[in-house]
């Protein structure tokens, strides 16, 4: 038995399915995990000794490789004057500045631990700006594990298959409007009769838990627009996507100012992270100024600030986007060709760092609808072969994959030479 195995085995004693988020288990691809001790740039390594060329990368927060050497100095500098304070410390408006000079729309902000806390935290601050209680959210996209937003979740929850969880008050769940994704018309026909009912709608301005879907331009101008009309606050979800697709994060890319934004992932550079801010009238009604309650004891962590900024600080002044936004766009290329050459059905799709694919006969996949219909087995088939190969992708078709600035066009290369050895194995296999 390899270790991997010894140590997932050991797990499961003392871990409900021997992880500590549901996806890590490899329950939709099936097999063990393999348990990772060490990171450097581009690859992983794990505790039998292996090496993977990593495109997770903690799922996306890595966006600079592993130990860079820049932010591992900063947090081990941090670090000497203590781990955390529970007070306010300077490295916090640090942090906040740079993070409003790539995106303005967040005229004031809110440190937080995690992106389920940011995003719970903006529903809640929505509800208590507007007065009203109900919510709009989209088949497919995941915005953390809040009783408000488990209603047809992406990541985990479809990973598990149970789009809806378990210990959900029903009452609170009717309070949250579910509507596909990439429908301009089902959110004009609600908000024609019901607009004035709708507190907020969120949305992941470009969907990564449910694998990668761009929106349509038509989409998301829909949303602002009945936003505006309604009073209804607009909330990007840019955990995910915030300066890994852009600098300024999917709303700039689209150029569309949403009310609130939630961020998380590469702002904390691998610590937990999240922010949430927008127009500061309605960030002004956060405790202590305003009514709506909202706390966190480990929020603006010295540690996590200090990574956090370090990292931002590299993206911001260096060029690394060009580069980071070819390699990915040269992946998913050839992914795409390799596939084409062994008659394998394919779409894929990449923005700045973040990828993302599907074995599906469909050019653009575009919703919820369209992901389910896909391939799964073919997936599994090609996820296990292209681990074996020593790439690391994620274990489920409903997540994307990022490319670091750590990666270079030999570990593309690499990547796609093994990909062409497992596309031939699905022919194989089929």
């Amino acid at each position: 038995m390899q270790r991997s195995e010894q140590l997932f085995e050991q797990a499961q004693k003392f871990f409900p399915g021997g992880v500590n988020s549901p996806v890590r288990a490899f329950g939709r691809v099936g097999g063990v995990p393999p348990y990772i001790v060490k990171g450097k740039g581009a690859h992983i390594f794990d505790a039998d000794g292996r090496r993977y060329v990593d495109y997770i990368g903690s799922w996306g927060p890595m966006i600079l490789g592993h130990a860079h050497p820049e932010v591992i100095e900063a947090v081990k500098a941090a670090a000497e004057n203590s781990l955390s304070f529970g007070a306010p410390t300077e490295a916090e408006t640090a942090l906040a500045e740079l993070i409003q000079s790539q995106v303005p729309s967040m005229e004031m902000m809110r440190f937080v631990s995690s992106g389920t806390e940011a995003t719970m935290s903006a529903i809640r601050l929505a509800r208590g700006f507007t007065g009203r209680d109900r919510i709009i959210k989209f088949e497919g996209c995941y915005h953390g594990h809040a009783d408000s937003l488990l209603v047809k979740a992406g990541s985990g929850a479809l990973t598990l298959g149970e789009p809806d969880s378990a210990g959900v008050p029903a009452e609170l769940a009717k309070l949250t409007v579910t509507l596909p994704y990439n429908d301009p018309q089902a959110i004009r026909d609600l908000f024609q009769s019901e607009g004035d009912t709708i507190a907020a709608i969120i949305v992941e301005p470009i969907a990564g838990n449910m694998g990668m879907v761009h929106p349509t331009l038509e989409f998301l101008e829909t949303l602002r627009n009945l936003c505006d009309a309604s009073g209804a606050l607009l909330i990007f979800d840019e955990v995910m996507t915030g300066f890994r697709v852009h600098l300024g994060g999917a709303q700039a890319l689209f150029n569309i100012r949403p009310d609130l934004t939630t961020l998380g992932k590469v702002i904390g550079g691998g610590l937990p992270v999240g922010a949430f801010g927008g127009r500061s009238d309605v960030m002004r009604y956060l405790a202590p100024i305003g009514p709506v309650y909202q706390a966190g004891t480990l929020s603006g962590n010295p540690i996590a600030m200090a990574s956090g900024f370090a990292t931002l600080k590299h993206l911001t002044e260096t060029n690394c986007f060009e580069t980071l936004q070819a390699n990915t766009q040269r992946l998913t290329s050839g992914l795409a060709a390799s596939a084409a050459s062994h008659h394998i059905p394919f779409s894929s799709c990449a923005t700045g760092g973040m990828f993302g694919f599907f074995f599906s006969t469909e050019s653009v996949v575009s919703n919820l609808d369209a992901v389910m219909a896909c391939d799964m087995s073919r997936f599994n088939l090609f996820f296990h072969a292209m681990l074996d190969a020593g790439i690391y992708l994620a274990p489920s078709p409903f997540e994307s994959g990022f490319v670091s600035a750590a990666h270079t066009q030999a570990d593309i290369d690499f990547t796609l030479n093994c990909a062409d050895l497992a596309m031939a194995q699905l022919t194989e296999a089929t």
